[in-house]
């Protein structure tokens, strides 16, 4: 990832939009009653391409992933998997696991994302140019491919975070930060999802 691409994502002006898009993932309208900007449209189609789908992810677990880069995938998570996923670059340095036939749905909307829009190309280039097919074998693990490990800084502890219709695979030290600073920003956030009707 470009560190300018890297800076649109993480950087101050979006920071707490991506925060509250991982948390909420509701309906984009109700984003943009309150009038926040386009990055919610993008919040909707990551969290909305499930809304009428039978897999639910949920729960934390750690795992570790070994030297070719195989990750055991949490035992109530792979029936969901097991018609095979799509790995790919997700947001804050994770990446987002998803079941083929969610992948699909959502994949058609990035497609869709306007073509005159740099915003728009940059988000649909990161999501499907890292995407990758992977399949569960016998002992219910996937091969993270090196450059995807290498996007997310994997070592050998990872979390693997269930957000209902994605899972999200972290570096164990970048999940306990991460998680260190939304709670610290507890207060804030709950206020923003106030205002949000949550």
């Amino acid at each position: 990832m470009s560190p300018g691409l890297r800076g649109f994502f993480s950087g101050r002006q979006w920071g707490s939009l991506i925060d509250l898009c991982h948390m909420v993932g509701y309906d984009g309208c109700e984003w943009r009653k309150v009038g926040i900007d386009r990055v919610t449209d993008w919040c909707s189609l990551l969290f909305n391409s499930h809304s009428n789908d039978p897999h639910v992810f949920i729960g934390e677990y750690k795992h570790s992933v070994d030297e070719k880069g195989r990750l055991a995938i949490p035992k109530k998570f792979r029936k969901d998997l097991a018609k095979g996923a799509v790995v790919t670059r997700g947001l804050d340095t994770s990446l987002f696991l998803f079941p083929k036939e969610e992948w699909g749905k959502l994949a058609q909307k990035l497609a869709g994302l306007p073509l005159g829009q740099s915003n728009s190309r940059a988000f649909a280039r990161l999501m499907l140019a890292g995407a990758m097919d992977v399949t569960l074998d016998k002992q219910g693990r996937v091969v993270l491919p090196e450059y995807l490990r290498k996007y997310a800084s994997l070592k050998k502890s990872v979390v693997v975070a269930g957000l209902w219709g994605r899972i999200e695979i972290w570096d164990e030290d970048t999940w306990n930060a991460y998680k260190k600073k939304l709670e610290g920003d507890a207060e804030a956030v709950a206020e923003q999802l106030g205002e949000l009707g949550v």
